[in-house]
């Protein structure tokens, strides 16, 4: 298509200044998911009745379980139509001049021709693990609790294969969400900043509170759905049924089939965007010394559209599991914990987390509209820092979820058998919001070029390349220390506050323990909708400036979309410090409910791992080993992929040299091409290794245990790969995140004219560590961390193959 453009002259040969640029579409029509085709289609007013019947049996089915459910499907509910609203207004305003328009059509034709081939690829992959898992499933052995409630090995299987899939299928939902926002909002963003900055800050924050909202309340109310459904479809709690506190187990497939999708999602749109910018940069910015997101670089439309399917699409699908995850294992300990203390009403316990979440749809909204335009206008305008517009909203949202969250704790966790229990329920929540508010901290300081750290590493840039990746990896290194003495310290205090809740067993030994930490992790994720708002500002930012400088704009509207880069490029990097917490705590409390699983399929308690057992050990080490090995191949992935985008973009301009004097246009179709079908061949490998690798482990040793007399020793070694697995991720995570992000944000500041300013052998030092850093942050880094809790989940639904 590009081609025959070219030779038939519709773009052009004169130079850009003298005519409009026209940029080609990717695809020949947009990109619509089947699911909304099929809605579309229908006749608005029988889908408007169809609506209202799906909304009455929802509400129904909840009324007949429980009036919390009601509750939380309502705001799940409120908060669609907030998004709706905010939907209208980030659409109402206008797209800027026709070569802005035409460059951002670009992009959305590439990111929805991608993103339907990504997910068309990960759904056969779905149904195919589907398969396997009913297989498993109806030959595997049941709990005692299931054979009493006369929930046989068949129903079993397909409520888990149901869930699976429904919760892949709400996974891919909430990515494409996230895509499809940030494809209509990256123009209105740059068209509002040729008027001020305020607006253009307000712009992308509505768009990215819209996806999250959305992500967010998804996430909630398909659980909320789920649970009430097989609540009145088992018959739960009348006699010679399931009891309520066995019915989250039920739900674990959701979770497992939302990681998986997550993984493959994040995996394959961050082999997209890397390579595609590692592919520019290196030739754009190093080799031809042209400025990024220039129009003359062939790859540039690639990198741009790698943005949103990398970090907009891939982001929601993981926000979505880790909330998804977070939920469900909440759930499992506290209908376990409420069984243990025989808790005459145990719902509370167990939609707890609903209620939280459903409150965090509350309190972020509030947190989204209170970042306004001001009255000055114009570009002249004095603009405050973004940032710390950004932070002010954060903290307002951390207060509302205090209050919010102690009226959850004092509605749904008092208890008769210990009065003050809910209080200090309520302090472990505290400490999971403190949390979330000093990792956010910790990552802004250390990736934030206001700060010392990237000060230092901007510094290192002016003796060379070398000295600048030394000092970038010795960044990471030690940006690990503080994250894990938090985290440790949270857990310790969590967990203490619930042994000391006054919940006893029958025994009188202290239950409340693992809940205290379930419930740090709640009121960490308690905001999870502003910070993911904040996670989707940054590359709608990033493609906003993208489109102003290819679109040549005044410099002093690029001014301001580099300042809104610079800033979403640190949201994003505390955003993932904040995931990969969320994610350490997460995949505790997934560990816990493992290991409770395993008790009641063994028959027997299943309360510790000993480590000193070689067979153990070695499940540990192949728990750390899996970590590198993984990381090691989505960088690799990264950097093969790059190199095809660095040789084609050579090409053409050694074949194209009018490309350089604005006589020629790029062929930029062609890199677009080869980044999407590169991406996705190479996210096969390790999202395999991921999946396979704990079936494998366990199976093997369940066979040596059969024959050593170890009956639990598949079990315990899953346990120990699982483990270990987990802290080398959260290092590991640590690690490439913040080196990446301080790396870029170091080429950022010298950017600003600091160290010799932009062409300066600084500035090309610290492109190289950008470079180093870009498959850090936003593929490998932002992949473990997914990956830890998929494994965490695939335990959980796997759990009888190591028995």
């Amino acid at each position: 298509m590009m081609e025959n453009d070219m030779e038939s002259g519709t773009l052009g040969l004169g130079a850009y200044p003298d005519k409009p640029r026209v940029f080609p579409n990717m695809r020949t029509k947009p990109y619509t998911p089947l699911i909304f085709r099929i809605l579309l289609s229908i006749n608005v007013r029988v889908l408007f009745v169809i609506l209202l019947l799906g909304l009455g049996a929802i509400f129904y089915v909840g009324a007949c379980t429980s009036p919390i459910i009601v509750f939380v499907i309502s705001v799940c509910i409120l908060s669609f139509l907030v998004a709706i609203y905010l939907t209208k207004w980030v659409l109402a305003k206008d797209e800027g001049p026709p070569e802005m328009v035409q460059i951002a059509d670009a992009i959305r034709d590439g990111a929805e021709g991608f993103f339907k081939t990504q997910y068309s690829s990960i759904s056969k992959m779905a149904i195919l693990l589907a398969v396997v898992i009913l297989c498993i499933y109806l030959f595997r052995s049941t709990t005692p609790q299931q054979e009493s409630s006369g929930l046989g090995r068949s129903t079993s299987a397909y409520i888990t294969v149901a869930a699976f899939l429904l919760g892949a299928l709400c996974s891919g939902i909430a990515g494409y969400v996230g895509m499809w926002v940030s494809v209509r909002a990256n123009v209105r963003v740059s068209s509002a900043a040729r008027r001020s900055a305020r607006e253009a800050l307000q712009v992308a924050t509505r768009a990215g509170g819209l996806s999250a909202l959305i992500v967010v309340g998804m996430a909630v109310i398909g659980i909320a759905v789920l649970y009430a459904t097989f609540y009145v479809w088992l018959g739960v709690d009348s006699p010679g049924s399931m009891k309520v506190t066995d019915l989250p187990l039920l739900l674990v497939g959701y979770g497992f089939g939302a990681s998986f999708v997550a993984l493959f999602a994040q995996l394959g749109g961050g082999i997209y965007t890397k390579a595609a910018d590692v592919g520019a940069d290196l030739v754009g910015k190093v080799e031809q010394g042209i400025p990024e997101d220039d129009p003359r670089n062939p790859a540039v439309i690639a990198d741009l559209v790698g943005d949103n399917v990398g970090d907009c699409a891939a982001r929601g699908a993981d926000l979505f599991e880790s909330i998804a995850a977070e939920i469900i294992s909440a759930m499992i300990l506290g209908g376990t914990m409420a069984q243990r203390c025989k808790i005459a009403d145990p719902s509370g316990f167990i939609l707890f987390p609903l209620v939280v979440h459903s409150f965090d749809l509350v309190v972020s909204s509030v947190g989204i509209f209170s970042i306004r335009g001001t009255r000055e206008t114009g570009l002249m305008a004095p603009v405050e820092d973004p940032m710390t517009i950004l932070q002010k909203g954060y903290s307002f949202t951390i207060v509302l979820a205090v209050l919010a969250f102690g009226l959850s704790t004092r509605w749904l966790l008092y208890t008769d058998q210990a009065p003050s229990a809910w209080f200090n329920f309520a302090l472990c929540g505290l400490i999971g919001i403190i949390t979330a508010y000093i990792y956010v901290w910790i990552a802004k300081y250390y990736t934030d070029y206001k700060h010392e750290p990237v000060r230092i590493l901007a510094l290192s840039s002016s003796t060379g390349h070398g000295t600048n990746i030394i000092a970038g990896v010795s960044l990471g290194l030690e940006s690990t220390a503080l994250p894990v003495l938090v985290i440790s310290v949270s857990i310790i205090s969590a967990f203490w506050l619930g042994q000391t809740s006054g919940l006893v067993d029958e025994s009188g030994t202290p239950t409340g323990g693992l809940f205290g930490t379930a419930v740090a992790t709640m009121g960490m994720l308690s905001t999870a909708a502003y910070i993911l708002t904040m996670d989707m500002f940054g590359p709608i930012a990033d493609n906003a400036g993208g489109i102003v400088e290819m679109s040549q704009q005044p410099e002093s509207v690029r001014e301001i979309t580099d300042v809104l880069d610079a800033v979403g490029n640190t949201t994003k990097a505390t955003t993932k410090g904040f995931a990969i917490g969320s994610a350490a705590l997460a995949s505790f409390l997934l560990f816990s409910a493992y290991m409770d699983e395993v008790s009641a399929f063994a028959h027997e308690p299943f309360k510790q791992v000993d480590i000193a057992i070689p067979e153990v050990f070695v499940g540990g080490l192949l728990g750390s080993m899996l970590i590198f090995v993984f990381s090691a191949w989505a960088c690799s992935a990264v950097g093969r992929t790059a190199q095809e985008v660095v040789n084609e973009v050579r090409r053409q301009f050694i074949e194209r040299p009018g490309i350089m004097d604005y006589k020629e246009k790029p062929d930029y179709g062609r890199c677009v091409a080869i980044v999407a079908s590169a991406s996705l061949r190479e996210m096969i490998k390790p999202g395999a290794l991921a999946i396979i690798s704990p079936i494998v482990v366990g199976f093997v040793f369940r066979i040596l245990g059969y024959y050593t007399g170890q009956p639990l020793l598949g079990a315990k070694v899953v346990a120990a790969l699982l483990m270990f697995a987990t802290v080398t991720g959260i290092l590991m995570a640590l690690f490439l995140n913040t080196a990446g992000g301080a790396w870029d944000n170091a080429k950022k500041y010298i950017e600003t004219g600091a160290l010799g300013g932009k062409g300066s052998e600084a500035h090309k030092a610290a492109v190289t560590g950008d470079t180093v850093g870009d498959p850090f942050k936003d593929t490998a880094g932002p992949s473990i961390h997914v990956l830890i809790k998929m494994l965490a989940t695939i335990t959980l639904v796997m759990a009888p193959v190591f028995l």
